[in-house]
Parts: C-alpha cells; sequence; structure tokens
C-alpha cells in the first residue's frame, strides 16, 4: 500500500468512526424521553441555582477524565512515556470509540493507538490493569451495598440476611486479593498453550508492585468518588428529601449492576433507569426524577466526552505509525 492509499485509508477510517459515533448519539438523543424529562425537571427551578448545579456536574466530569488522564500515563510509563496532550488525546479517542462497541472493548483499540506499534499489545494489557482497579472499587462497594439492601429492605430469615453478607464480604475480599496479586494472570496466561504467542504482552503485569497498584487504586478511587459526587449534587438539589445513607448506598448498587450487565455505552442508560427507578422505589416516590438524573449523568459522563473525543479522533493515524496524524 502506497502513500496515497494509506492516507485515504486513513482519512476513511476517521470518517467512519465519527459517523458511527454521531448516528449512535443522535439516534439515542432524539429518543431519550428521560433527558426530556430532565429538562421538564430543571424548569421548575430557579434559573441561576440550576445552571450552577449543572455546571458543578460538568466540572466534574472533567475532573474525573483528567484522573483518567493521570492513571493512563502512571499505567502506561512501563511501556513508553507519554505528554499530557498525548495522553488525553489518548483517553478521548477511546471513549469515542467505546461508546458503539459492546462493553466498551473499543476503548482499548481507541487508546492504544497513540502508542508505538510495538507496544500497544502491552499498553492493552496495563490499560486492563487501571480498568480492574475501577471494577474492584466498584464491586467492593455494590457487594456490600447489596448485603445492606437486603438486611434494610427485604423481609428474609436473618440466616439469610447473614449469608448474603458473609457471600459479600468473601465477593469484595477475593477482588481486592486478585488485584493485589495481578501477576497471577501472567502465570494463568504461561500455562495455557494456545495463549503462548501473547504471553510476552502479559509479562508486565509482573512488573506492577504492590505500591504501584495502591496509586493505581487511589486514583481510581479518587474517580470512584467524583462520579458519586455527581448523581448526589443532583439528588440533593432536585430530592432534599431523601435519607442520604439510603441515597449513596443505592448509587453504589447501581454502578454494581451496571458493571455487571454487558451492554453498549448508548443502551447502558435503560440498564440505570429501571434498576434506578425499581432501587429508589423503596426510599422516594419520585421515580421520573430520579431516572431524569440518573439519564442526565449518563449524558454527561459518556455521551459528552465521546462527542469531545471526535475532534481528537481526526488528529490519530490509524495506518502505520504511532498513532499521531
Amino acid at each position: 500500500m502506497n502513500k496515497v492509499q494509506k492516507s485515504y485509508l486513513n482519512i476513511s477510517i476517521k470518517v467512519l468512526i465519527v459517523a458511527l459515533t454521531s448516528w449512535f448519539v443522535y439516534s439515542k438523543i432524539t429518543h431519550q424521553q428521560n433527558l426530556k424529562q430532565f429538562n421538564a425537571l430543571i424548569s421548575e427551578f430557579d434559573g441561576s441555582s440550576i445552571w450552577l448545579i449543572l455546571a458543578v456536574v460538568v466540572m466534574m466530569m472533567f475532573a474525573n477524565w483528567f484522573l483518567e488522564v493521570v492513571k493512563w500515563r502512571h499505567l502506561s510509563k512501563k511501556i513508553e512515556r507519554l505528554g499530557w496532550w498525548t495522553a488525553i488525546r489518548s483517553v478521548f479517542c477511546g471513549l469515542t470509540w467505546a461508546i458503539f462497541t459492546p462493553n466498551r472493548i473499543g476503548e482499548y483499540g481507541g487508546r492504544v493507538l497513540l502508542l508505538q506499534p510495538e507496544n500497544r499489545a502491552s499498553g492493552a494489557v496495563a490499560m486492563g490493569v487501571g480498568l480492574f482497579a475501577q471494577l474492584v472499587l466498584t464491586s467492593v462497594f455494590g457487594a456490600l451495598s447489596i448485603a445492606w439492601f437486603v438486611q434494610t429492605f427485604l423481609p428474609t430469615p436473618i440466616f439469610v440476611k447473614m449469608a448474603v453478607w458473609m457471600i459479600a464480604i468473601i465477593y469484595a475480599s477475593a477482588f481486592l486479593i486478585l488485584y493485589f496479586n495481578v501477576h497471577w494472570v501472567d502465570t494463568l496466561v504461561g500455562k495455557v498453550k494456545f495463549l503462548a504467542k501473547v504471553k510476552p504482552f502479559f509479562s508486565i503485569l509482573e512488573d506492577f508492585t504492590s505500591k504501584e497498584l495502591c496509586h493505581v487504586l487511589l486514583i481510581s478511587f479518587a474517580r470512584f468518588a467524583i462520579f458519586t459526587s455527581q448523581y448526589m449534587v443532583l439528588m440533593l438539589f432536585f430530592l432534599p428529601e431523601l435519607p442520604m445513607l439510603s441515597m449513596v448506598l443505592m448509587i453504589f448498587i447501581l454502578f454494581f449492576v451496571q458493571a455487571a450487565v454487558p451492554s453498549l455505552d448508548l443502551f447502558d442508560f435503560s440498564v440505570r433507569s429501571f434498576v434506578a427507578s425499581n432501587l429508589y422505589a423503596y426510599i422516594t416516590t419520585q421515580e421520573i426524577a430520579v431516572m431524569a438524573i440518573v439519564s442526565f449523568v449518563w449524558f454527561v459522563n459518556l455521551i459528552l466526552p465521546a462527542i469531545i473525543g471526535t475532534f481528537f479522533v481526526f488528529q490519530v493515524n490509524y495506518v502505520g505509525g504511532n498513532g499521531k496524524s
């Protein structure tokens, strides 16, 4: 393939990615009733205060993804040192790819393309460590919150409640143990014959020390706190009557279910809305307001960054090189 052909192919890929993103976003936003309900909800409040609240939520989104940039630079430095601008482009390109791929799998491809070609496979493994750290927190807080929910709201025998707590604690502990022994994955891959060819890419897992893994987990916790706070800010403003503890723990359950159910980002709001409305029905009759809030946070955290990422997509070289146009 000559230089001109590569150039045309590169442009075609960029246009295709942006076209897919635009179509998916448009098709869902125009039929998203919960966002319309959120618009109706904010119209009932004072203009200046509501815009301040919405601005805070959007700024939290930028803080959230900035922390992901920090985490990505930390994880990738064992493979290739990324500048801040390259890391930002990498993260947002991944978000654009994620939006139209099942279980956000495209985020790996979109992000590692800005690494040197020989580093991309190892980069995907390193990125997986960061995503697993986020999953560990979701699983730990989610499992314990489910146990609390069963104990608080479901009329079950005491031995059932105790069993649920025991399962939740074991489940949460298993995730923490596996995370701090992530090198076990490299060992496991080495024992599977048909994975022999990819074994070298997983060797990076041996390089992460407990201190480094703890650092990644702390960054992930900061992100977890931010997107929990987004829900809290909106719920405290629109539904101040909600009991604080129940509100927060149900947010954790929402995250847990969201992570457990395979879906496209664009269909993810249906799962979130359904779970949220059923959970919060135990503490409020304002299920429509809850679904509207959940949908708005979904839009801010996933759709808005994906739209921003389309501008970075045009700056990536998808045919050869290290992804830099």
